[in-house]
């Protein structure tokens, strides 16, 4: 637990915690929360130094097959981690025991109505062995508990059923599906191939409900 948390967890204690401004908490904890951690997992701000890790998960077909990009190069994956270094959206998914990076969080809000959105990808190896949910399920209670969101969305194409079945597990709702809504890659001819959109979301009141429920 960094220190900062164990200050604020005392000041709630003492009932100060409330009179402290949402505002000036959350300037705190930007400054003072550079980890979340879980029993499996460590998330963190990326380095450049992570792109050995970013290639081997990007440069596999299977797992960029639903993203708006092809495999990635090494080159590609150097430039990638030096970008995402310096974007605090994005979160390094390691492993707590070798520091291995298997995937990435992508969290940000979205507008000026506290709506945040939710991206995920984790490197084939390291997909069914429950790092996805567990390292989701920290950063969505990051983004309610901390950073105070109303409400969290996420989009997956019809087809990636693991990644639609993960944010039921999580406990979102499927509030829509978009027809042939948007492209990432064309065919030989150039025409665009259209793909389907999943939406999802989850509301604060209802992610605070179920924790409570559990």
């Amino acid at each position: 637990m960094t220190s900062i948390l164990l200050i604020l967890r005392i000041l709630n204690k003492q009932g100060e915690y409330d009179r402290i401004k949402k505002s000036e908490v959350n300037k705190i904890m930007d400054k003072g929360i550079m980890e979340l951690e879980t029993e499996q997992l460590i998330l963190r701000r990326f380095s450049p130094d992570d792109w050995q890790d970013l290639y081997a998960i990007l440069s596999d077909p299977e797992v960029v097959k639903f993203e708006p990009y092809g495999p990635f190069s090494e080159e590609a994956s150097k430039t990638e981690a030096v970008s995402l270094s310096v974007n605090e959206a994005f979160w390094a998914v390691c492993l707590k025991e070798s520091g291995k990076v298997t995937g990435r969080i992508y969290l940000n809000k979205n507008d000026e109505y506290n709506n945040w959105e939710l991206g995920y990808i984790l490197g084939t190896k390291y997909q069914k062995k429950g790092y996805a949910t567990e390292a989701c399920e920290k950063i969505i209670d990051y983004a309610f508990n901390i950073k105070d969101a109303r409400r969290i969305a996420a989009y997956c194409n019809p087809l990636n059923e693991p990644s639609w079945k993960l944010l039921e597990r999580l406990g979102f709702r499927r509030e829509g599906h978009l027809i042939k809504d948007i492209y990432f890659k064309k065919d030989d001819a150039g025409n665009p191939i259209w793909s389907d959109t999943y939406e999802y979301a989850i509301l604060a009141e209802e992610y605070k409900k179920s924790s409570r429920d559990k």
